[in-house]
């Protein structure tokens, strides 16, 4: 494969022809907040399949995750940053938000659109492949674009006997093969059986306080003085008005 000269720009709708003939790995998800595991299975996926660049696409917000456990788009995208720059090959990216996509299928549909002559593989953890069948039209995903499943801690085992797996059986190879059959254009899934990373963005999130920010307190502190704090102003108000014409009445009374 060849791809466009490093250092590599960020993908958009106008830089379609700089990404002709290369086989891009797409990593996909919240990055709430990036860590070393995705950092870990990205490299095992440019090893393993022999990509020209992986792309980790941040996510505006995930359709099945809620707001208020999100941290800002800026943050996150931040976030994948810092570890992508680690690497030549590992491009932190907001494409899906140019695009305008919320479903991973929606999304995987317009680049093979936009970037007719790119090789895209969607590359997610095992505990994707557990949920998948969420996801809004998630048979697509595996009927257009190559897959490849790569090991997390709490969900290795048992996950090729969920719906996914089995629905999508006769399309499995094994991993060593995977790069045979992408050589040859054919779409299909694989699951690496690799050593799995210990990290988790629950755990970060938990331990670290990841969304408590000085933003996010202001914004929280601002939003109760529209509430909460709104009101008891707004009543200490109408008290401090109902003493002033308190006092006039008796000035007016007193000069009587």
């Amino acid at each position: 494969m060849t791809g466009p000269h490093f250092p590599f720009s960020h993908p958009h709708r106008l830089s379609t022809q700089l990404w002709n003939g290369c086989r891009i790995g797409l990593l996909g998800g919240s990055f709430n907040p990036a860590h070393e595991g995705h950092y870990y299975i990205s490299l095992l996926a440019l090893r393993l399949l022999e990509l020209d660049q992986i792309w980790w696409m941040v996510s505006p917000q995930n359709p099945l995750k809620s707001e208020r456990e999100m941290a800002s788009f800026g943050r996150r995208m931040a976030s994948a940053e810092s570890f992508t720059r680690r690497h030549p090959k590992l491009l932190a990216t907001s494409i899906e938000t140019e695009l305008g996509t919320r479903y991973t299928a929606k999304t995987l549909a317009k680049l093979h659109k936009l970037f007719p002559q790119t090789a895209f593989i969607w590359l997610m953890g095992t505990d994707n492949l557990a949920q998948i069948p969420h996801w809004r039209d998630w048979q697509k995903i595996f009927r257009t674009t190559p897959v490849a499943v790569l090991t997390r801690t709490s969900y290795a085992m048992g996950v090729l006997n969920g719906k996914a797996a089995k629905r999508f059986r006769r399309m499995w190879v094994p991993a060593q093969k995977m790069k045979a059959k992408l050589d040859r254009g054919e779409t299909c899934w694989t699951y690496a059986m690799n050593f799995p990373h210990p990290a988790s963005a629950t755990a970060i999130r938990q331990k670290k306080g990841w969304l408590v920010t000085d933003d996010d307190k202001s914004t929280v502190v601002s939003k109760r003085n529209r509430t909460g704090n709104g009101k008891t102003k707004e009543k200490d108000s109408r008290k401090e008005n109902s003493q002033k014409e308190s006092r006039r009445a008796k000035e007016k009374t007193g000069r009587s």
